[in-house]
């Protein structure tokens, strides 16, 4: 009998297929394998395992439920539209699963900070909150024209008592970021772990990370059956680095179902207008791992764009690059017009404002339900729009 997917990915090297691995220097590989040989551990430990599934239950307010959205449903006249409500599970989006996760798995390892990167904020706030339920420091890198963009978000991580380190080189984005928080922690990885915000980064991150968020595929089968008497047609999500993508695809892949990965398309297909890496990149090695990245001329990480600061990314997390290579996966791109007009469409039909991320997923479920009557489409929502509202209101209005 052949061993379930998640048994069987990645190998013992962090590797899916090709890609993944490790390409890390000495201090840092050290610290990996640190983390690496602590999370095997702690991961079999009836304990750590209660103690998560307490924290979820009672701190994170899981399970969060699916919702029927009835309206668009109707509006758009095809397939039943229905929608992972991560935008509920405290702090407003599915990052804090994976925070909560690798907080207590830092407790366990007697770090004392944590340090991360974040690009719309919601990892960055999500993280701040872990560190104050287990009393450690928080030291969060956001790009300078993040800051601005995600003001909201920003106010959050400062009233959770985290340092706020404003990153002004480069693009001031998110590869910018990771780029000055892993310097950050380099200067100090004895008593600091960097908490990677998504499925990226050296081995054992792609794999930690989406085993933390694998409770959101967990939870969305079990319910989607007991709601309908079966599993959904289409199971859809955004992908900038790919963890709610990961999270609610894991549920799903033994099943023979389509999932598709929604890339941000930005301004156009040209490179520099558009994050969608798997879409237009190539193989190639960033922060740590192999994967399929955008690159520029000199085969450097190339500018990218996207009106959603969680998805500007020029790299994708190594299982999607090898889920997508055995077409396992579907990856299409969605461009921000789109993205801002389901992020209206929610907002004004059903009563749910969404984050611009998620809209992208919601987008492509709105584009292709038309054709699809009789079939169903389960779209992670993967967070709540409230960070958003400030620039979305400037720059669009209230999309009458």
């Amino acid at each position: 009998m052949q061993k379930p997917y998640l048994k069987q990915f990645p190998d013992s090297n962090g590797y899916f297929g090709k890609f993944g691995g490790s390409f890390v220097p000495e201090p840092i590989a050290k610290a990996m394998e640190e983390i690496n040989q602590a999370y095997n551990l702690i991961a079999q430990n009836s304990d750590f395992i209660a103690e998560l599934r307490k924290i979820r239950k009672h701190f994170q307010g899981r399970p969060t439920p699916i919702y029927f959205a009835h309206n668009l449903t109707k509006e758009y006249g095809g397939a039943g539209i229905y929608l992972k409500r991560e935008d509920l599970n405290h702090t407003g989006a599915h990052k804090l699963n994976h925070c909560m996760g690798e907080a207590l798995l830092a407790k366990f390892m007697g770090k004392k900070k944590l340090i991360a990167e974040t690009g719309a904020g919601q990892h960055g706030v999500a993280l701040a909150t872990a560190a104050a339920y287990f009393g450690l420091e928080c030291e969060i890198h956001m790009g300078e024209v993040d800051i601005a963009k995600e003001h909201p978000n920003v106010v959050r991580m400062k009233i959770l008592g985290a340092k706020v380190v404003s990153v002004s080189r480069g693009a001031k984005t998110l590869k910018e970021a990771v780029d000055s928080a892993f310097e950050a922690y380099l200067s100090d990885p004895k008593n600091t772990m960097y908490a990677i915000g998504s499925v990226v980064g050296p081995h054992p991150f792609p794999k930690m990370v989406r085993d933390f968020q694998a409770i959101v595929g967990i939870e969305s089968k079990e319910q989607f059956l007991e709601m309908t008497g079966e599993l959904p047609d289409i199971v859809c999500a955004c992908v900038g680095g790919g963890s709610n993508a990961m999270g609610i695809f894991s549920g799903f892949i033994d099943d023979a179902i389509e999932l598709v990965g929604v890339e941000p398309l930005g301004r156009g297909s040209a490179l520099g207008e558009h994050a969608a890496s798997l879409s237009y990149g190539s193989e190639g090695v960033m922060h740590g791992f192999n994967s399929i990245m955008l690159k520029d001329s000199n085969g450097e990480p190339a500018p990218v764009y996207s009106v959603a600061s969680g998805l500007d990314y020029p790299s994708v997390g190594p299982e999607h690059a090898y889920l997508h290579s055995i077409g396992r996966t579907k990856v299409v791109a969605i461009s921000d017009k789109e993205a801002i007009s389901a992020f209206f469409a929610l907002s004004k039909k059903e009563g749910i404002i969404p984050a611009i991320e998620s809209s992208h997923a919601l987008a492509y479920a709105l584009k292709i339900a038309p054709e699809l009557k009789g079939k169903k489409i389960l779209v992670n929502l993967s967070g709540r729009g409230d960070k958003d509202i400030d620039f979305v209101v400037e720059k669009y209005g209230y999309g009458e």
